[in-house]
């Protein structure tokens, strides 16, 4: 991709009204726009992070044996109402009558449309155990949306639903998912603590929070030497037992031929909220630090000299060679000063930063940055393509 043809509109100054670190650097790079409090747009930029966070989360749930579906944002309130919890989340649930006159609300969550679901087609022991999951935009009226979209009104939400015959299947499926987790956090460069909490308006007996140390974090976390963090919830796993399935009436019959209900767990995870919270975690002074899996792009090409035939016909050769190879390429063509190019470089955070100019060139060298540490390393051209794809990959 060619800056010059992208959309990428970064800020110099810090946007008014921003406590956040994350939620000024998503401001300044690009990545995010505010339509209204809570409320935002994702920008290209942004838009291919929350992909590639997606891609990782799709992988790892899928691995874990969950199947992909999508459900409606709009829901008839006679399915909160049979769990009771049209009140338990009344605060946040945005509600509004349609054309017919029917009580609907927009989704805050999903467990009464998935058990609704599962009830219409699962009859027999034999149909279970199933997980399925959506990544999908979910939406509270918050009092106060804080940190930019860490809390928003509306905000995109991995969320799955296992079902079992018994407590054996439901322990099965949530080790998992457990599993799972922690392997999503971890290629999106994070390290959560991982605690037994309280299941909360969710019902259930036993569930752990994932949760990342960060200044912002309105939780509390305490790690394996006992120091108490602030942190950001991340993700949450629930082993909800009958809680939702009675209520709905979603039973199966046993091979005694007898009726009974299914055990239910559920999985959340803020997919929107990880950007945020990865910035937190991976940022200086002069912006953000992209680990390399959910970079928006791995590697950028920085040619100082545009005009100069000779520097622009290396940056689109290795453009185009590191492409063929299947990496992620951003090319600063931009006809800019140095320093404004070098510090919206350093803002968006791409993982690796290769720098021609004229006077690298003369001495038949280029320059390669590893944004995560600093180091600036001095390559020959002849080995830079190498040297740039050991890099992404190692």
């Amino acid at each position: 991709m060619k800056w010059s043809k992208y959309f990428i509109p970064t800020l110099k100054e810090v946007p008014t009204g921003t406590e956040a670190i994350s939620h000024q650097l998503l401001l300044r790079s690009g990545l995010v726009h505010m339509l209204t409090s809570g409320v935002y747009s994702y920008l290209p930029l942004g838009w291919r992070v929350l992909r590639k966070i997606q891609d990782i989360i799709r992988e790892e749930i899928n691995a874990a044996g969950a199947h992909e579906l999508l459900m409606p944002a709009q829901h008839p309130m006679e399915l909160w109402q049979k769990t009771g919890r049209d009140k338990t989340l009344e605060d946040v649930m945005i509600r509004f009558k349609n054309k017919k006159g029917a009580a609907m609300c927009l989704g805050p969550t999903h467990e009464e449309i998935i058990t609704d679901l599962v009830k219409s087609f699962v009859q027999s022991y034999r149909q279970l155990p199933v997980t399925l999951y959506q990544i999908q935009t979910k939406f509270r009226d918050e009092t106060r949306p804080r940190f930019g979209v860490v809390r928003a009104c509306e905000f995109i939400m991995k969320d799955a639903y296992s079902f079992d015959i018994d407590d054996a299947g439901l322990k099965k499926n949530y080790d998992a998912m457990y599993k799972a987790y922690k392997n999503i956090f971890d290629r999106c460069g994070l390290k959560p603590i991982i605690a037994e909490a309280d299941t909360g308006a969710m019902g259930g007996k036993i569930s752990h929070e994932f949760l990342v140390p960060a200044a912002i974090g309105e939780d509390k976390a305490t790690d394996e030497n006992g120091v108490e963090h602030q942190a950001i919830e991340v993700g949450h796993i629930f082993q909800l037992g009958t809680k939702y399935t009675e209520a709905l009436g979603a039973l199966y019959l046993d091979e005694t031929g007898k009726l009974q209900p299914i055990i239910m767990g559920c999985y959340g995870i803020g997919v929107s909220r990880l950007i945020a919270t990865i910035i937190e975690v991976h940022h200086d002074e002069k912006g953000i630090k992209w680990p390399i899996g959910v970079a928006p792009f791995q590697v950028e090409i920085l040619p100082l000299q545009v005009a100069d035939p000779q520097t622009m016909e290396l940056a689109q050769r290795l453009y185009d060679e590191l492409t063929k190879q299947g990496i992620d390429v951003l090319m600063d063509d931009r006809d800019d000063s140095a320093g404004r190019k070098f510090n919206d470089a350093d803002l968006i955070g791409i993982p690796f930063r290769v720098t021609i100019g004229k006077r690298g060139l003369q001495e038949g060298k280029v320059e390669i940055k590893d944004r995560a540490t600093g180091v600036v390393e001095s390559v020959p051209l002849e080995g830079a393509l190498e040297r740039v794809l050991f890099l992404v990959k190692k």
